[in-house]
């Protein structure tokens, strides 16, 4: 019998089978989700292509496949004086089997492939079909699936919801649109001008983890701060903390914390990314001060938990000033950007990337390593958000800021080419919005030539991007880079 707190902080208990007694082989045992970047995505073309979105739970999903794997057991008194001591083979992949998830997954994706959808090869958990609106609109329709989360993208959901509804049993009142997905709040948003998106928050789950954490401090004759204006306090710099390291429970404790607070970063809480990207660098072995830093994180989130990141699918407007229109071809010849060719044809509405990218140049005052912050929007909804340490340590703000870009470029390469797996049609190269003038003069001036030859990978890579127009790039006021967020802690008034 198993207890499980899931990441939405709902209880289940389940009487299942012993999997870790067993060693099936590998394959028999991966088992893939939608990633949480396809969710957004998702939401986004729903308002793009004016779709309705439809959700369900399957109700005890693994046990509508049969089992992978050769499970015998000894049947007990609950089996009836005539069955009792028989040896009774398993048939159906019962909950704690090691194979019952990628045996699920095989069976749903057999009943899709039926239904006419094809998994994409940028995310196999996402299906599209091709479909038509009463007015002649093409688009894809689209499920997601997140082993037994299901969500439809169409004009008209209820027909898929309703196909499968016929071949399994849906949790009750779980069909319909969704409220509650992956541990996010999920509801439609109307806009300043009458427009209705979608929107995600964290919100239940952050009050939840809240609770949770004051609650253990409770028992510790402890609370969390009453002031926090910002995650994490004035001045503290983790990499150069010498506080005493954590005792074993403690840090177990940390880790499961540093958990809870990168989901709540994957649900839209952007604002705490960086300060625990930095935290999470100290999993091996945390210290006290450590601790206490992630205590004021969950301080701030109490008094900031109203946090709501909107997929706004307008276009925004950039003034084609900012670029410069030259030739590469002597450059870099006749390069061309990377089209899968097997992509599906492009039906729908065309989406427009702008990216914001910025470091931290000898951001960590022990390695003087820098940190890399990255911000992309589809139209004017945030999709990816990312803040890393670098691999190495750069000798000018030039070179870490070339490193950022670097990562920035193989990034949108990674989002553009799902996009088109995904039969989304692309408007045109990526806004890349950076706050370094040299950087940006030695990426979009061709004749502009590297005087740092360390950096020249960095170089190369990022202007054979813009010579193959996956890219363009402008410069940002630093005032004004989104993602000077996620390269350093910033003031309060400046977040």
């Amino acid at each position: 019998m198993v207890f499980e707190i899931k990441m939405d902080f709902t209880r289940k208990a389940r009487y299942v089978a012993g999997g870790n007694t067993t060693e099936p082989p590998a394959e028999a045992t991966y088992s893939s989700v939608v990633s949480r970047e396809s969710v957004r995505i998702g939401f986004l073309i729903a308002a793009l292509n004016d779709l309705e979105i439809c959700a369900a739970d399957v109700t005890n999903a693994y046990i509508n496949a049969d089992c992978r794997e050769k499970i015998w057991t000894v049947a007990g008194p609950e089996f009836g004086a005539t069955e009792q001591g028989s040896v009774m083979i398993i048939k159906k992949a019962l909950y704690g089997l090691k194979s019952s998830g990628a045996a699920w997954r095989a069976l749903f994706a057999t009943t899709l492939t039926d239904l006419g959808y094809t998994s994409t090869k940028a995310n196999p958990d996402v299906w599209i079909r091709a479909q038509v609106k009463p007015d002649g609109f093409e688009y894809y329709e689209m499920v997601l699936v997140y082993v037994d989360d299901i969500m439809v993208l169409s004009h008209e959901p209820k027909q898929t919801m309703d196909a499968i509804a016929s071949l399994y049993r849906l949790k009750e009142g779980s069909v319909g649109e969704p409220k509650i997905y992956l541990g996010a709040n999920i509801s439609k948003y109307q806009l300043p001008d009458g427009r209705e998106c979608w929107s995600m928050t964290g919100r239940d789950y952050v009050k939840n983890a809240v609770k949770n954490v004051e609650t253990t401090l409770e028992k510790e004759g402890m609370k969390l701060r009453s002031k926090a204006d910002r995650p994490m306090p004035s001045g503290y710099r983790p990499e150069v903390d010498v506080s005493n390291e954590l005792a074993p429970d403690l840090v177990t404790r940390y880790q499961g914390l540093i958990g809870v607070l990168r989901w709540a970063c994957e649900l839209g809480r952007v604002d705490i990314l960086t300060e625990v990207s930095m935290l999470s660098s100290h999993n091996a072995m945390p210290r006290v001060g450590h601790l206490e830093a992630v205590y004021h994180i969950f301080a701030y989130l109490k008094k900031h938990e109203n946090s709501t990141l909107v997929f706004d699918d307008a276009i925004p407007f950039m003034d084609e000033r900012r670029f410069k229109s030259v030739s590469w071809k002597d450059f870099y010849g006749d390069v061309q950007e990377a089209i899968p060719p097997n992509m599906p044809k492009p039906r729908g509405n065309k989406v427009k990337m702008t990216t914001f990218v910025d470091s931290d140049h000898a951001g960590n005052l022990a390695t003087r390593r820098s940190q890399t912050g990255i911000l992309i929007f589809l139209n004017k909804a945030p999709i990816v958000w990312f803040s890393k340490r670098q691999n190495t340590v750069e000798t000018s703000t030039f070179g870490s800021e070339f490193v950022a870009m670097r990562v920035a470029t193989e990034v949108i390469e990674g989002l553009r080419y799902k996009l088109r797996m995904f039969g989304i049609p692309i408007d045109g190269p990526t806004d890349v919005l950076c706050d370094n003038q040299s950087v940006v003069t030695n990426s979009s001036v061709p004749e502009s030539t590297l005087s740092k030859k360390h950096n020249s990978i960095c170089y190369h890579r990022v202007r054979e991007a813009c010579a193959a127009e996956t890219i363009r790039i402008a410069k940002e006021d630093t005032s004004t880079n989104l993602a000077d967020l996620f390269t350093k802690p910033l003031p309060t008034p400046q977040r």
